[in-house]
């Protein structure tokens, strides 16, 4: 019996056999392993359906399709993306203004208590949604601008901007692209942020009008 018992501590597991082929040609009862993106992925077929799992070897997970999860608690670090609304109604003078961040009006300074965003995480503007009003001066430049202001200071700092140079069209959307900014439109956590715009007409409305904004921002939470 100690013989038996050493015989099987020594002993080392036999490799599996798989399937050759590729995983569309399992058979019932039959594996496949492979490398798919880097990840090992391995097949198996039982009772006519074809089962996937794969395996990791940096502690990364992906999942194909949808996860659903019943309970799902964060303990260090996941990013989301979040939409904050900055609709406002103005004439637009020909100066910069800094869109709100709630309430509706814009404000002449990042300062304002409606008009800077005290970031509580590190954040990037993904898109930035402009809807119009009825525009009376259609070819007009307007500045969009990314501001900061650090911990510890009131100087305005600027982060990036975007130059809207094409002819304006009435109640008509467009969308300012996180690769459109002249540098990357990161606010880090602990910085008071602001979205500018600065039109080079006062005449692009000459009555006080609805302009409806949103920004989406790619946000790194750590817990």
């Amino acid at each position: 019996m100690i013989r038996n018992l050493r015989r099987l501590a020594n002993s080392t597991e036999q490799p599996q056999s798989f399937n050759e082929g590729g995983h569309s040609s399992l058979q019932e009862g039959g594996s496949f392993i492979t490398i798919e993106n880097g990840r090992l992925a391995i097949y198996r077929k039982h009772k006519g359906l074809k089962w996937k799992s794969y395996m990791s070897s940096d502690g990364n997970e992906y999942v194909d399709k949808k996860l659903t999860a019943n309970t799902l608690e964060y303990t260090n670090k996941f990013i989301d993306y979040r939409a904050f609304k900055h609709s406002f109604t103005d004439d637009l003078p020909a100066t910069e203004v800094y869109i709100p961040w709630q309430g509706t009006g814009e404000q002449t300074t990042l300062l304002s208590a409606t008009s800077g965003f005290l970031a509580p995480f590190k954040m990037t503007c993904h898109k930035l949604i402009v809807r119009t009003p009825a525009i009376d001066t259609v070819a007009t430049d307007i500045v969009f601008g990314i501001r900061r202001i650090d911990s510890g200071d009131t100087t305005i700092d600027s982060v990036c901007t975007y130059d809207a140079t094409s002819n304006w069209v009435s109640n008509t959307n467009f969308t300012i692209n996180q690769s459109d900014w002249t540098a990357s439109p990161t606010i880090e956590a602990g910085q008071l942020a602001g979205i500018s715009l600065n039109a080079d007409n006062t005449n692009i409305v000459t009555s006080e009008k609805h302009f409806h904004i949103t920004s989406v921002w790619r946000v790194e939470v750590t817990i």
